[in-house]
């Protein structure tokens, strides 16, 4: 939580949400009216997600709260788009203005006991904005199993003419060609076990692309806040990554500065036959020290037919230069590098080397179901997540699963240690997840 200094965030619990609904309202308003004359849209989408997990028995929630955890979230997200095209000369050029703007309530024994940890590898539902540059979340209501939030997850401009892009504002980027890891994502990536991966957190940009026949180069600045609410370089990222075709390769070479370290990657994409070969590398040289830790994926995947419908398949290894070979027996005793990157969010995993192999059929028009199984190479624990997913319309989607794993207390997908004889993680868990959009 930010401190009670930082006049930004609002923890009021009606006053001033209310004027930022009156404001979201004179938006919506707003993109109404060029509607007749220029392209408006505005769409919405509601979703409902609920997360079941039976503990193991060291695990710190199960001893504090009981098994089993069972947490909510409802979300409602509305989407504006309003674009106006240029005049005369600038006919060419177009100027889009993006808003969505969700509503929160998450309830749940992960809540009361503070951790969302039930939920945290499943749902990545945003719902603060502590290190984000604009302050846009305001909290309804926080009680000791539930808060209410509403925010905007898009909030931003972008500007195009003719083969140059330029967006500012709140928006989401993805870097990187992971199926299930993602080396090459410095901002919010998705963990591997995540089911909704529609819509991706959004950060504070600018973003600058300019396209040449064949290729094209962009420039990103994210901008953040410190730990302490003040903004600076420190905190921020500076990126510029080309994107062009060496014969019939794709090929993405990235230069960063991430916080205080230099970051280097590139990315490979070659068709083999039917299939698509990629591999992400970055190497990450720390500021504090010097040292270069080079992480990256190697993947395959293909799509084919198996008994008259359609089916894919792939195979991913992960490695992580950041992890450790082996768990200490206290979390605080993981490596510095690691820890900062587990808690900002671009890492999920603690060891070095895994493998994932996943799988998805489509049993009939209606009825999808996809498989993935992520093996520890290092303590050989491993993840089985299956979901089976039931469309009966264009506009509804329903989700149902089970996320389970093999390893024993002590290992990464069996019970990370927390201190002596107390784990965290571990177990397993089944979700339903509902969504409705126009």
């Amino acid at each position: 939580m930010i401190g009670a200094n930082a006049t930004p965030i609002i923890h009021g619990r009606w006053s001033r949400p209310v004027r930022s609904t009156a404001l979201f309202a004179a938006l919506c308003l707003a993109t109404a009216a060029p509607a007749q004359a220029q392209d408006s849209e505005i769409k919405g989408r509601l979703k409902w997600f609920t997360a079941g997990a039976m503990l193991p028995d060291e695990d710190f929630q199960r001893q504090t709260q009981g098994t089993p955890a069972v947490d909510h979230t409802g979300s409602l997200r509305v989407l504006v788009r309003a674009d106006a095209a240029g005049r005369g000369s600038d006919r060419d050029s177009s100027l889009r203005f993006i808003a969505d703007y969700s509503l929160s309530w998450l309830n749940g024994d992960s809540f009361a006991l503070a951790s969302g940890a039930a939920q945290q590898t499943l749902d990545q539902t945003p719902t603060e904005d502590a290190r984000r540059l604009m302050r846009l979340t305001w909290e309804i209501d926080d009680g000791s199993r539930h808060r209410a939030v509403h925010r905007f997850d898009r909030f931003a401009l972008e500007y195009r003419r003719r083969n140059l892009s330029v967006t500012v504002g709140r928006q989401a980027v993805s870097w990187g060609s992971g199926r299930v890891f993602q080396p090459m994502d410095l901002f919010n990536p998705f963990a591997p076990t995540t089911v909704d991966r529609e819509y991706k957190p959004g950060d504070d940009v600018v973003l600058v692309e300019q396209a040449f026949g064949g290729s094209d180069l962009q420039f990103l600045y994210v901008a953040r806040r410190d730990e302490y609410g003040k903004v600076g370089t420190d905190s921020a990222s500076r990126a510029i990554k080309w994107h062009g075709f060496l014969g019939g390769s794709e090929i993405e070479v990235l230069g960063a500065r991430h916080y205080l370290d230099d970051v280097l990657g590139l990315t490979v994409r070659v068709p083999i036959g039917g299939a698509i070969l990629r591999t992400d590398v970055t190497g990450t040289r720390l500021e504090e020290n010097d040292d270069w830790y080079f992480s990256g994926i190697l993947n395959i995947d293909w799509a084919f037919d198996l008994f008259q419908r359609a089916a894919f398949g792939f195979v991913e290894y992960f490695h992580n230069d950041f992890g450790v070979r082996e768990l200490p027996d206290r979390r605080s005793d993981l490596p510095h590098p690691l820890v900062t990157r587990l808690a900002r969010g671009e890492l999920f995993n603690m060891m070095r080397d895994y493998l994932a192999v996943g799988a998805t059929y489509q049993w009939s028009a209606l009825w999808t179901q996809s498989l993935t199984t992520i093996v520890n190479l290092d303590d050989r624990s491993s993840l089985l997540q299956t979901a089976l997913v039931y469309e009966p319309s264009d506009y509804t989607r329903m989700q149902m699963g089970i996320t389970t794993v093999l390893g024993d207390e002590g290992e990464e997908f069996g019970g990370v240690p927390v201190v002596e004889g107390v784990t965290s993680g571990g177990g397993t868990q089944a979700f339903l997840q509902f969504v409705y959009f126009r």
